[in-house]
């Protein structure tokens, strides 16, 4: 329980800060004055004035906040104070700065994927075959436990998931497999059948498969430092399309809540990650940094997406949304927020009621 407590308050220590400190250094960039940078909210716990910045950590470790001078809109401020206002700068300043926040996070799970890569190298999958289903296209066309896939009809294959994107788009038409067997290469036909499997989201879907199961055989390839950047961005964005696809199946209902999880749920994760090296608790903050990102740029006002939506409906109309129309989105959006964390807990204390209570 000690390690789940300390790693989440590194998790969300660092994803915090990172993203405090983007719309903190974007702000500074335009000559926005700063009047606090917290981690943390509620109540000062410890803090320290550098300038006209107080710079603190706060009670409720949940989150963190950049307050800018002149954020409040329509408030009378001293006349000295203007060139340093939030709200009396250019749109796209203002557009940058809050933006500036959520785009922190993403360049931060790239910049992990990146020094993971250049340390440790490329994990690849090779295709080789552990286990062959009884009666399956594979075993009946002869593939056997050991067998290397190297090429199917004449197209190389450098790991599994190129092997197994291949068959899946095959259609059912016959696949030529080329396999490594003892130091030989032997050619074999194999026609793929289309079988029901859940997807990642735990959805039924027909794929296309011949009956195999990887060994679990992995090489490790050094990267350039081209190849780590290539490789860590693809990571990331491959990583912000399944979060993306997934907020959307929660939405559209296709996908249950119940997958939601909050603070209890990061603190396991993070105590499991840590236990099992430092390696994977850095992992896990590139994850969770993607998943932070994408979810502070959903439309939904009080969150950095919502105010970015004011500002493309500014752009549009030549003037800022009415004081009235945003108090009121501002409204609804607390009450949609409250609501997500009202079910995230929720979720959480149904999943680890036992582990919860122990702390008390």
């Amino acid at each position: 329980m000690t390690t789940n407590l300390y790693a989440f308050i590194i998790v969300l220590g660092v994803l915090v800060f990172v993203h405090e400190l983007g719309h903190f250094l974007v702000a500074k960039i335009f000559g926005v004055g700063i009047e606090k940078f917290s981690l943390g909210f509620g109540p000062k716990l410890v803090g320290k004035t550098i300038g006209r910045t107080n710079y603190r950590i706060s009670a409720i470790p949940l989150g963190g906040y950049v307050k800018m001078v002149g954020e409040e809109p329509d408030v009378e401020m001293p006349p000295e104070d203007i060139p340093f206002s939030f709200n009396h700068k250019p749109l796209y300043q203002r557009f940058l700065i809050v933006a500036a926040g959520p785009i922190s996070n993403l360049i931060l799970a790239v910049l992990i994927f990146f020094g993971v890569l250049l340390y440790s190298g490329m994990f690849i999958l090779q295709p080789t075959v552990g286990t062959v289903e009884p009666q399956s296209p594979a075993d009946i066309a002869g593939i056997r436990s050991g067998d290397t896939v190297m090429a199917i009809n004449g197209r190389s294959v450098d790991n599994w998931e190129d092997m197994s994107d291949t068959i899946m788009n095959s259609q059912g038409r016959p696949l030529s497999l080329t396999i490594e067997r003892a130091g030989d290469r032997i050619d074999i036909q194999v026609i793929p059948t289309s079988r029901a499997s859940k997807n990642i989201f735990g959805e039924t879907i027909d794929r296309y498969a011949i009956g195999i199961v990887s060994s679990g055989a992995v090489i490790t390839k050094p990267v350039t430092f081209v190849e780590a950047l290539s490789e860590s961005t693809a990571q990331t964005y491959k990583i912000t399309v399944l979060t993306i696809k997934s907020i959307a199946k929660v939405i559209q209902g296709s996908l249950s809540p119940k997958t939601l999880g909050g603070p209890i749920m990061i603190a396991e994760i993070a105590g499991q990650q840590a236990r099992e090296g430092a390696a994977n608790l850095i992992f896990f903050i590139a994850v969770l940094s993607i998943n932070l990102a994408i979810l502070n740029f959903l439309p939904i006002p009080v969150l950095d997406g919502g105010h970015l939506l004011f500002f493309l409906i500014e752009a549009v109309i030549r003037r800022p949304v009415s004081l009235k129309v945003r108090e009121i989105a501002n409204r609804v959006g607390m009450s949609v927020l409250m609501m997500i964390m009202l079910l995230v807990f929720y979720n959480d204390l149904s999943r680890y009621a036992d582990k919860f209570f122990q702390l008390f």
